[in-house]
């Protein structure tokens, strides 16, 4: 009899205890092979965010991902779209899902002869990654914690950061910082200029 994994074990187990009890444990032991085996995700990261990041920007969204995945609660009262009163409430943790996902794109990897998805080299892992996003129904981005793909979902939580919002304008918008009033009708300097 071969040993059961973490994953599969959790798998196994679901039927036995309560959701909410499930969820949670499943959502803990998710954020514990984030934590642990990073390195798939991170493969992912250099894979799908804008080059242009080079590898340290690219490390710098993905563990502002893995720290939105950490956070995240289930049942949690979301902020309304604009023009409706209506409240929205976070789903089920996607971090179980993801999880399963950047298995997959090890096992695939290893189906190829690699020894993992990091030691492909880059456009070996933008095939697979294409691959598997075929098979995804999706039109345009979603928010985060409803990409139906991990990969997805570390787009989408990067496109919505400020340092998107800064390279899109080509300037230091600062997003969702708070500027004191006597500088909000300056016009916010090129990312150029910053730089130097």
């Amino acid at each position: 009899m071969h040993p059961l994994s973490r994953r599969t074990f959790l798998t196994t187990l679901a039927a036995a205890l309560p959701a909410a009890a499930f969820v949670r444990s499943a959502h803990a032991a998710a954020i514990d092979d984030l934590a642990s085996s990073p390195d798939t995700l991170r493969a992912l990261g250099e894979t799908v965010l804008p080059a242009e990041l080079g590898r340290a920007g690219s490390a710098a969204a993905v563990a502002d991902f893995q720290r939105w995945v950490a956070n995240y609660r289930e049942n949690a009262e979301l902020l309304h779209g604009y023009g409706t009163s209506t409240l929205s409430r976070s789903g089920p943790t996607p971090a179980t899902r993801w999880m399963i996902q950047l298995d997959a794109l090890d096992a695939t990897a290893r189906r190829s002869g690699a020894r993992s998805f990091d030691a492909l080299p880059l456009d070996r892992r933008r095939a697979i990654v294409r691959a598997e996003l075929d098979s995804v129904k999706a039109d345009r981005l979603s928010p985060v914690g409803r990409a139906p793909h991990v990969a997805l979902a570390l787009l989408s939580h990067w496109y919505a950061s400020a340092d998107a919002t800064d390279r899109c304008y080509d300037a230091r918008i600062l997003k969702e910082s708070c500027r004191p009033l006597a500088s909000s009708g300056r016009k916010p300097l090129p990312l150029a200029g910053v730089r130097a």
